[in-house]
């Protein structure tokens, strides 16, 4: 009798086991947005498009503050999609201008606020200055106002700290879907920097509850702890809130992939900072091209 019962029980087993392998088989991952058919069936790898760019300084005001802005754009005459750069801790030295030139040579016209210099910050300050916000907003409208944007409306575009003072413009000043179309950051902070210790590691900032639009978030898998936590919990939160939501996570790199200087750069990171712009500029092409002016 026993031997009649284990002898069923692994028959059942057998197709129980086979039935769902089926179904695990028939069931596809979604993996659109990586997916390509012409390199897949026919071994072609896209050409990025690149561009030579210009670039030149100019100013606005701001709550009686003169900021400087730098302005990136290919050199072809001719309009492109709009983007704001937003610097982090570091400020817009030369390193991080080299991250808003790359970006321009894919076919974009960046506006990058230094918001450090115009109140004489150093480098990699400690405590977040709300005000600060404030000008990073005003840097929108100076953007959308040119008349060598091809766009009515921009995408977001950071890194570091730089992505808390995206998050506030989308967010608190409500630009998001109304002048805002998305948002891209790399290892953003995506916590208020001022908040105490258990909340940088724990939770995240609240505004991304309220985020909406579109967004796109690259990191290292050997990011900081308490960074890469925030960041995975804050998108996990906005998909389970059906926005359209995603990280990317390099293998082999940390913090700084996309500007690690040439003494300290590796191979890992320089896969990574030209797969994550490429990324980044298909995606705010994408959720830009139905705002042509």
């Amino acid at each position: 009798m026993k031997t009649k019962f284990s002898t069923l029980f692994a028959i059942l087993a057998f197709f129980v086991l086979s039935f769902a392998l089926a179904l695990a088989h028939e069931e596809k991952p979604d993996n659109s947005w990586w997916w390509s058919d012409a390199w897949w069936n026919d071994g072609k790898i896209t050409v990025p498009e690149n561009h030579d760019i210009t670039t030149n300084w100019i100013s606005y005001e701001s709550n009686g503050v003169e900021v400087p802005a730098m302005v990136l754009r290919p050199q072809k005459e001719g309009k492109y999609p709009a983007v704001l750069f937003q610097h982090g801790r570091r400020g817009l030295g030369e390193l991080v201008q080299r991250h808003a030139r790359r970006i321009a040579a894919r076919g974009f016209v960046v506006l990058a606020p230094d918001i450090y210099k115009a109140h004489f910050i150093g480098t990699h300050p400690l405590e977040h200055d709300y005000e600060l916000e404030k000008e990073v907003d005003k840097g929108l409208d100076v953007l959308l106002a040119r008349n060598d944007i091809s766009t009515t409306k921009a995408c977001l575009y950071s890194h570091t700290r730089g992505g808390y003072y995206m998050l506030k413009v989308a967010t608190t000043f409500k630009r998001q879907g109304k002048d805002a179309v998305c948002y891209v950051s790399y290892y953003p902070h995506l916590q208020d920097p001022n908040a105490p210790e258990p909340q940088q590691v724990y939770g995240y900032a609240p505004e991304i509850d309220a985020l909406e639009i579109p967004t796109l978030v690259f990191i290292g898998d050997q990011e900081q702890y308490q960074r890469r936590r925030v960041i995975e919990t804050s998108i996990k939160v906005m998909q389970e809130n059906k926005r359209d939501a995603r990280v990317i996570i390099y293998p082999g790199v940390g913090r700084g992939f996309d500007f690690r200087p040439e003494n300290v750069r590796t191979f890992a990171d320089d896969l990574a900072s030209k797969d994550a712009v490429q990324r980044a500029a298909a995606f705010m092409r994408k959720h830009l091209e139905p705002h042509k002016k």
